[in-house]
Protein backbone atom coordinates (compact mmCIF):
# COMPACT_ATOMS: atom_id res chain seq x y z
CA UNK A 1 0.00 0.00 0.00
CA UNK A 2 1.42 3.40 -0.99
CA UNK A 3 2.02 6.03 1.66
CA UNK A 4 -0.44 8.95 1.91
CA UNK A 5 0.20 11.87 -0.39
CA UNK A 6 -0.13 15.55 0.47
CA UNK A 7 -2.46 17.53 -1.78
CA UNK A 8 -2.44 21.30 -2.30
CA UNK A 9 -5.83 22.32 -3.69
CA UNK A 10 -6.95 25.75 -4.87
CA UNK A 11 -10.61 26.68 -5.13
CA UNK A 12 -11.48 24.07 -2.50
CA UNK A 13 -14.67 25.70 -1.26
CA UNK A 14 -17.14 24.32 -3.81
CA UNK A 15 -17.48 22.34 -7.01
CA UNK A 16 -14.63 20.22 -8.32
CA UNK A 17 -12.19 21.54 -5.73
CA UNK A 18 -14.46 20.53 -2.87
CA UNK A 19 -15.10 17.11 -4.39
CA UNK A 20 -11.39 16.40 -4.87
CA UNK A 21 -10.69 17.56 -1.31
CA UNK A 22 -13.27 15.17 0.11
CA UNK A 23 -12.22 12.24 -2.05
CA UNK A 24 -8.53 12.59 -1.26
CA UNK A 25 -9.31 12.71 2.45
CA UNK A 26 -11.61 9.70 2.21
CA UNK A 27 -8.80 7.74 0.54
CA UNK A 28 -6.41 8.52 3.38
CA UNK A 29 -4.38 11.31 1.81
CA UNK A 30 -3.65 14.62 3.54
CA UNK A 31 -4.92 17.91 2.16
CA UNK A 32 -4.00 21.58 2.22
CA UNK A 33 -7.25 23.19 1.11
CA UNK A 34 -6.98 26.82 0.03
CA UNK A 35 -9.92 29.13 -0.49
CA UNK A 36 -10.99 32.70 0.12
CA UNK A 37 -13.17 31.79 3.11
CA UNK A 38 -11.90 28.81 5.14
CA UNK A 39 -15.16 28.87 7.10
CA UNK A 40 -16.80 27.20 4.10
CA UNK A 41 -14.99 23.97 5.02
CA UNK A 42 -15.84 23.98 8.72
CA UNK A 43 -17.69 20.68 8.34
CA UNK A 44 -14.52 19.02 7.08
CA UNK A 45 -12.21 20.61 9.66
CA UNK A 46 -14.58 19.30 12.33
CA UNK A 47 -14.36 15.83 10.82
CA UNK A 48 -10.60 15.63 10.20
CA UNK A 49 -7.73 16.54 12.55
CA UNK A 50 -5.05 19.00 11.50
CA UNK A 51 -2.74 16.04 10.91
CA UNK A 52 -4.95 15.26 7.89
CA UNK A 53 -6.41 18.59 6.78
CA UNK A 54 -5.53 22.25 7.07
CA UNK A 55 -7.41 25.10 5.43
CA UNK A 56 -5.64 28.28 4.38
CA UNK A 57 -7.14 31.59 3.27
CA UNK A 58 -5.88 32.40 -0.21
CA UNK A 59 -6.59 35.02 -2.83
CA UNK A 60 -4.97 33.42 -5.86
CA UNK A 61 -4.55 36.79 -7.56
CA UNK A 62 -2.03 37.74 -4.87
CA UNK A 63 1.20 36.04 -5.95
CA UNK A 64 3.08 36.51 -2.64
CA UNK A 65 0.17 34.87 -0.82
CA UNK A 66 0.51 31.80 -3.03
CA UNK A 67 4.17 31.43 -2.06
CA UNK A 68 3.27 31.88 1.61
CA UNK A 69 0.55 29.22 1.36
CA UNK A 70 3.00 26.72 -0.12
CA UNK A 71 5.50 27.51 2.62
CA UNK A 72 2.79 26.94 5.25
CA UNK A 73 1.84 23.64 3.63
CA UNK A 74 5.44 22.43 3.66
CA UNK A 75 5.97 23.63 7.22
CA UNK A 76 2.93 21.63 8.33
CA UNK A 77 3.24 18.43 6.26
CA UNK A 78 6.94 18.63 5.26
CA UNK A 79 6.07 18.18 1.58
CA UNK A 80 3.50 18.66 -1.18
CA UNK A 81 3.02 15.77 -3.61
CA UNK A 82 0.00 16.72 -5.72
CA UNK A 83 -1.21 20.19 -6.71
CA UNK A 84 -4.78 20.52 -8.00
CA UNK A 85 -4.72 23.92 -9.73
CA UNK A 86 -8.42 24.67 -9.94
CA UNK A 87 -9.53 28.15 -8.83
CA UNK A 88 -11.66 30.00 -11.36
CA UNK A 89 -14.90 31.62 -12.43
CA UNK A 90 -16.73 32.49 -15.65
CA UNK A 91 -18.23 35.57 -17.30
CA UNK A 92 -20.93 35.21 -19.96
CA UNK A 93 -20.75 37.84 -22.68
CA UNK A 94 -20.60 38.25 -26.42
CA UNK A 95 -16.92 38.56 -27.28
CA UNK A 96 -17.18 42.11 -28.59
CA UNK A 97 -19.30 43.11 -25.62
CA UNK A 98 -16.91 41.94 -22.92
CA UNK A 99 -15.59 44.88 -20.88
CA UNK A 100 -11.80 44.83 -21.01
CA UNK A 101 -11.52 45.39 -17.26
CA UNK A 102 -13.73 42.37 -16.53
CA UNK A 103 -11.81 40.24 -19.04
CA UNK A 104 -8.46 41.19 -17.51
CA UNK A 105 -9.72 40.38 -14.02
CA UNK A 106 -10.88 36.97 -15.20
CA UNK A 107 -7.52 36.34 -16.89
CA UNK A 108 -5.84 37.28 -13.61
CA UNK A 109 -7.56 34.29 -11.99
CA UNK A 110 -7.74 31.75 -14.82
CA UNK A 111 -4.29 32.37 -16.29
CA UNK A 112 -1.92 34.45 -14.18
CA UNK A 113 -2.98 33.01 -10.82
CA UNK A 114 -2.81 29.49 -12.22
CA UNK A 115 0.65 30.27 -13.61
CA UNK A 116 1.85 31.48 -10.21
CA UNK A 117 0.56 28.28 -8.61
CA UNK A 118 2.44 26.31 -11.29
CA UNK A 119 5.70 28.10 -10.46
CA UNK A 120 5.42 27.35 -6.76
CA UNK A 121 4.40 23.75 -7.39
CA UNK A 122 7.35 23.10 -9.67
CA UNK A 123 9.74 24.78 -7.24
CA UNK A 124 8.52 22.53 -4.42
CA UNK A 125 8.61 19.38 -6.52
CA UNK A 126 12.11 20.10 -7.84
CA UNK A 127 13.85 21.62 -4.83
CA UNK A 128 12.17 19.86 -1.90
CA UNK A 129 10.84 16.54 -3.19
CA UNK A 130 13.94 15.07 -4.80
CA UNK A 131 14.05 12.44 -6.13
CA UNK A 132 10.31 11.73 -6.21
CA UNK A 133 9.12 15.00 -7.81
CA UNK A 134 5.38 15.57 -7.87
CA UNK A 135 2.13 15.83 -9.82
CA UNK A 136 0.62 19.06 -11.10
CA UNK A 137 -2.98 18.87 -12.29
CA UNK A 138 -4.13 21.99 -14.13
CA UNK A 139 -7.87 22.37 -14.64
CA UNK A 140 -8.65 23.69 -18.10
CA UNK A 141 -11.94 23.19 -19.96
CA UNK A 142 -13.51 21.68 -23.03
CA UNK A 143 -13.99 25.25 -24.23
CA UNK A 144 -10.21 25.53 -24.56
CA UNK A 145 -10.45 22.88 -27.27
CA UNK A 146 -13.53 24.26 -29.04
CA UNK A 147 -14.58 27.73 -27.82
CA UNK A 148 -18.27 28.24 -27.16
CA UNK A 149 -20.37 31.26 -28.06
CA UNK A 150 -21.03 33.41 -25.02
CA UNK A 151 -17.85 32.53 -23.14
CA UNK A 152 -15.11 33.27 -25.67
CA UNK A 153 -12.88 35.10 -23.18
CA UNK A 154 -13.21 32.28 -20.65
CA UNK A 155 -12.21 29.85 -23.40
CA UNK A 156 -9.28 32.07 -24.39
CA UNK A 157 -7.96 32.12 -20.82
CA UNK A 158 -8.22 28.35 -20.53
CA UNK A 159 -6.56 27.88 -23.93
CA UNK A 160 -3.72 30.16 -22.83
CA UNK A 161 -3.29 28.03 -19.71
CA UNK A 162 -3.11 24.96 -21.94
CA UNK A 163 -0.37 26.42 -24.12
CA UNK A 164 1.57 27.54 -21.07
CA UNK A 165 1.24 24.09 -19.53
CA UNK A 166 2.66 22.47 -22.66
CA UNK A 167 5.46 25.03 -22.63
CA UNK A 168 6.37 24.17 -19.06
CA UNK A 169 6.33 20.46 -19.87
CA UNK A 170 8.71 21.00 -22.79
CA UNK A 171 11.25 22.69 -20.51
CA UNK A 172 11.28 20.42 -17.46
CA UNK A 173 14.31 18.24 -16.75
CA UNK A 174 13.12 14.59 -16.76
CA UNK A 175 15.36 13.97 -13.75
CA UNK A 176 13.03 16.15 -11.68
CA UNK A 177 10.24 13.57 -12.07
CA UNK A 178 7.54 16.21 -12.37
CA UNK A 179 4.39 15.11 -14.20
CA UNK A 180 1.85 17.66 -15.41
CA UNK A 181 -1.62 16.94 -16.77
CA UNK A 182 -4.10 19.35 -18.31
CA UNK A 183 -7.63 18.33 -17.33
CA UNK A 184 -10.25 19.35 -19.90
CA UNK A 185 -13.66 18.63 -18.35
CA UNK A 186 -17.03 19.41 -19.87
CA UNK A 187 -20.47 19.73 -18.34
CA UNK A 188 -19.82 18.64 -14.78
CA UNK A 189 -22.61 19.81 -12.51
CA UNK A 190 -21.02 22.33 -10.16
CA UNK A 191 -21.98 25.78 -8.83
CA UNK A 192 -19.81 27.39 -11.54
CA UNK A 193 -22.79 28.22 -13.74
CA UNK A 194 -24.78 29.51 -10.77
CA UNK A 195 -22.02 31.98 -9.99
CA UNK A 196 -21.29 33.01 -13.59
CA UNK A 197 -21.34 36.74 -14.08
CA UNK A 198 -23.64 37.92 -16.87
CA UNK A 199 -22.71 40.98 -18.88
CA UNK A 200 -25.47 42.86 -20.73
CA UNK A 201 -26.22 41.65 -24.25
CA UNK A 202 -24.22 43.56 -26.84
CA UNK A 203 -26.57 45.83 -28.80
CA UNK A 204 -25.80 44.14 -32.13
CA UNK A 205 -27.08 40.81 -30.79
CA UNK A 206 -30.26 41.99 -29.08
CA UNK A 207 -32.70 41.64 -31.97
CA UNK A 208 -31.86 38.05 -32.97
CA UNK A 209 -32.46 35.47 -30.21
CA UNK A 210 -31.39 32.64 -32.53
CA UNK A 211 -27.73 33.70 -32.45
CA UNK A 212 -25.46 31.19 -30.66
CA UNK A 213 -24.55 33.48 -27.76
CA UNK A 214 -28.22 34.28 -27.17
CA UNK A 215 -29.08 30.59 -27.11
CA UNK A 216 -26.32 30.02 -24.57
CA UNK A 217 -27.63 32.83 -22.39
CA UNK A 218 -31.14 31.37 -22.57
CA UNK A 219 -29.97 28.21 -20.82
CA UNK A 220 -29.55 30.07 -17.54
CA UNK A 221 -30.40 29.61 -14.70
CA UNK A 222 -31.52 26.00 -15.22
CA UNK A 223 -28.47 24.94 -17.19
CA UNK A 224 -27.16 22.55 -14.52
CA UNK A 225 -30.17 20.27 -14.65
CA UNK A 226 -30.67 20.25 -18.40
CA UNK A 227 -27.16 20.00 -19.80
CA UNK A 228 -24.60 19.38 -17.08
CA UNK A 229 -24.62 15.59 -16.88
CA UNK A 230 -21.15 15.02 -15.40
CA UNK A 231 -20.98 13.82 -11.79
CA UNK A 232 -18.35 15.81 -9.83
CA UNK A 233 -17.86 12.92 -7.40
CA UNK A 234 -16.87 10.64 -10.28
CA UNK A 235 -14.59 13.38 -11.58
CA UNK A 236 -12.85 13.47 -8.20
CA UNK A 237 -12.38 9.70 -8.27
CA UNK A 238 -10.69 9.94 -11.67
CA UNK A 239 -8.45 12.79 -10.49
CA UNK A 240 -7.33 10.64 -7.57
CA UNK A 241 -6.64 7.74 -9.93
CA UNK A 242 -4.70 10.12 -12.20
CA UNK A 243 -2.49 11.18 -9.29
CA UNK A 244 -1.31 7.58 -8.95
CA UNK A 245 -0.46 6.88 -12.60
CA UNK A 246 3.21 6.28 -13.40
CA UNK A 247 2.82 7.71 -16.91
CA UNK A 248 -0.07 10.19 -16.87
CA UNK A 249 -1.36 11.88 -20.03
CA UNK A 250 -0.59 15.49 -20.85
CA UNK A 251 -4.18 16.09 -21.97
CA UNK A 252 -7.17 14.43 -20.32
CA UNK A 253 -10.58 15.32 -21.79
CA UNK A 254 -13.31 14.20 -19.39
CA UNK A 255 -16.94 13.77 -20.54
CA UNK A 256 -18.16 12.57 -23.91
CA UNK A 257 -18.68 16.18 -25.01
CA UNK A 258 -15.04 16.96 -24.32
CA UNK A 259 -13.93 13.81 -26.13
CA UNK A 260 -16.06 14.73 -29.13
CA UNK A 261 -14.60 18.24 -29.15
CA UNK A 262 -11.05 16.87 -29.08
CA UNK A 263 -11.74 14.45 -31.91
CA UNK A 264 -13.43 17.07 -34.10
CA UNK A 265 -10.70 19.63 -33.48
CA UNK A 266 -7.97 17.13 -34.29
CA UNK A 267 -9.72 15.98 -37.45
CA UNK A 268 -10.33 19.57 -38.59
CA UNK A 269 -6.69 20.55 -38.06
CA UNK A 270 -5.43 17.49 -39.88
CA UNK A 271 -7.86 18.02 -42.76
CA UNK A 272 -6.81 21.67 -43.13
CA UNK A 273 -3.12 20.75 -42.95
CA UNK A 274 -3.49 18.19 -45.72
CA UNK A 275 -5.76 20.33 -47.89
CA UNK A 276 -3.46 23.36 -47.83
CA UNK A 277 -0.12 21.57 -47.52
CA UNK A 278 0.97 22.69 -50.99
CA UNK A 279 0.89 26.32 -49.85
CA UNK A 280 4.03 25.57 -47.84
CA UNK A 281 5.90 24.15 -50.82
CA UNK A 282 7.53 27.44 -51.80
CA UNK A 283 7.87 29.62 -48.73
CA UNK A 284 11.60 29.09 -48.13
CA UNK A 285 14.76 31.03 -48.96
CA UNK A 286 16.35 29.83 -52.18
Amino acid sequence: MSSPKVWFITGASTGLGREVTEFALNKGDNVVATLRKPSMLEDLTAQYPSSRLITLPLDVTDAPSIAIAFDQAISHFNRVDVVFNNAGYCIVSEAEGMPHKAAREMFDVLFWAAENVMREAIRCFRDLNRPTGGRLLNVSSRTAIVPQAGIAHYAAAKAALGSLTEGYISELDPDWHIKITLLEPALFRTPLTQTCKMEPIHHAYVSNPSLPSRKYRALYPGIEETSFTGDPAKFAELVYKLSRLDDPPIHLPLHKVSLESARKKGEAWLEAAEKWASWSDDVYFT
